[in-house]
């Protein structure tokens, strides 16, 4: 391949970038219906997502918030305030509103499925936080429900098939920039017990239901799904064969979800090999995933992506085709090209436009429930596995559709 084809197929180099229909027409078209939603779950997730969605007002009225802490609302009272919404302690109430047209779910994992279940037999269009479903099972009956509501929207929030870099590293899979890709390195590490503080009143599972197993998917659900989604969409895949191991390592606090794991996707139809670790023990890699492909690798931060070409790619890259007109590459310091320069928002404000688009519109959106059921039975193979020290096999009731 030619280094002037290259910059002209790719766009890494002359600022432009190509993202997804939907998602540019979500970016650029105004909308003059406003959605009436409520945020059920006023955590740390709930309530962030509650600020970029005050981002949109022209999209949505906040019109309820749903808790069952109290010290939750009053946090999320405040963050509200100018929608003056309702303040519900039982979600079922408030599904009962018909004001409401839809909900963002962003309860403890294992209240994701029956949640989400109530919100559509209430009519609601549903946000639903990662990962989907707590287990297969409740994956598999939400793909039934949600083809039983086909004039309602259901979204994960797997916001990384909404962010502009990465819809620009599937674009550069797709075409061949990578070459043959082997290998993926993925860590999502910290050097903290993730825990929250608890206030006089509550129960350690009600504030930090992250650490115990009745509640949470640990790690694998909370940091390394998101990694785990984005090669299952890139690559249109799924893994055959998962790999597991972990431990409580350090932090013997009484919790019991890992502090420390690591798991092995074998993806056979891709003859591919993908590493997904996380740590609650060190900080110093921090995010790190890393797509390995015999012309060259990608490294990305949450909101950065260099492109590190092979030596016989790179040689190619920098040889001049004689046409004048030809964009100069910039290398950075370590032999790097930037993927995207223009900055960009947060994932979850391109997730949300999207959500309002797929509504008004009658849209099914990217990340969705057959997407989502995925994912969930990747993190629910790859908890198995973890927790048992073994493997566990990808089945063909898994194949959603």
């Amino acid at each position: 391949m030619s280094r002037r084809k290259f910059i002209q197929q790719a766009g890494l180099l002359t600022g432009g970038f190509l993202l997804h229909n939907q998602l540019l027409q979500a970016v650029s078209s105004p909308y003059a219906d406003k959605i009436n939603i409520a945020i059920i779950g006023c955590g740390d997730r709930g309530t962030g997502i509650m600020s970029i969605i005050r981002q949109l007002p022209d999209e949505f009225n906040i019109a309820a918030i749903c808790d069952v802490l109290d010290f939750r609302l009053d946090n999320a009272r405040k963050i509200a305030a100018a929608s003056a919404p309702k303040e519900y302690k039982d979600y079922r109430q408030l599904l009962d509103d018909k004001s409401i047209q839809a909900v963002v779910i962003a309860v403890p994992l294992n209240m994701h499925f029956p949640i989400a279940s109530d919100a559509l037999n209430a009519g609601k269009h549903v946000f639903l936080e990662k990962t989907m479903t707590y287990n297969i099972p409740q994956a598999m009956k939400l793909v039934q429900q949600v083809k039983q509501h086909p004039n309602q929207v259901l979204q994960v929030g797997h916001q990384y098939r909404y962010v502009p870099l990465y819809f620009k590293v599937k674009e550069m899979i797709e075409k061949g920039y990578l070459g043959k890709i082997t290998h993926i390195d993925c860590r999502w590490d910290r050097n903290w017990n993730w825990r929250r503080p608890v206030p006089a009143g509550y129960t350690d599972q009600q504030v930090n239901w992250r650490m115990y197993k009745a509640y949470s998917g640990g790690l694998v659900a909370e940091l390394l799904s998101h990694q785990i989604d984005f090669i299952n969409w890139a690559f249109n895949t799924h893994p055959d064969e998962i790999i597991g191991v972990g431990g409580i390592d350090y932090y013997k606090d009484g919790r019991e979800t890992y502090d420390n794991v690591q798991v092995v996707l074998r993806y056979n139809k891709e003859n591919m090999i993908g590493n997904f670790g996380s740590t609650c023990g060190n900080a110093r890699e921090g995010y790190i995933f890393k797509l390995k492909g015999t012309k060259g690798t990608v490294a990305l931060l949450v909101n950065e992506g260099i492109f590190y070409p092979e030596a016989a790619a790179k040689k190619e890259l920098e040889t001049v085709d004689g046409v004048s007109s030809a964009t100069k590459i910039e290398w950075n310091k370590d032999g790097g090209i930037p993927i995207i320069k223009e900055p960009m928002k947060d994932g979850t404000w391109y997730a949300v436009k999207d959500f309002h688009k797929c509504i008004v519109e009658k849209q099914q959106p990217v990340s969705n429930v057959i997407t989502g059921a995925t994912t969930a039975v990747c993190v629910h193979l790859a908890n198995e596995a973890a927790y048992t020290h073994g493997t566990r096999q990808w089945k063909s009731a898994y194949n959603f559709s």
